[in-house]
């Protein structure tokens, strides 16, 4: 008997899951930087969540590019 759902991210109706281990690496991400709580990062809408991990990169990158 074939399984239901197709291989890979994706379930039926052409809607993706978002992996699992890039949700942790984000949420890892802005705990380590801004120290907010786990559920609070998992609150915020998966587009805001991603902007926060960029911001925080942009200043990260400045910040090391200063201390060089």
């Amino acid at each position: 008997m074939r399984s239901q759902f197709p291989p890979g991210n994706r379930l039926p109706g052409g809607i993706e899951r978002y992996p699992l281990d890039r949700l942790y690496e984000e949420v890892a991400y802005i705990a380590f930087h801004l120290h907010w709580p786990r559920d609070e990062i998992l609150n915020l809408e998966h587009p805001e969540r991603r902007r926060w991990v960029h911001e925080i990169a942009k200043i990260s990158g400045l910040m090391s590019e200063v201390a060089s």
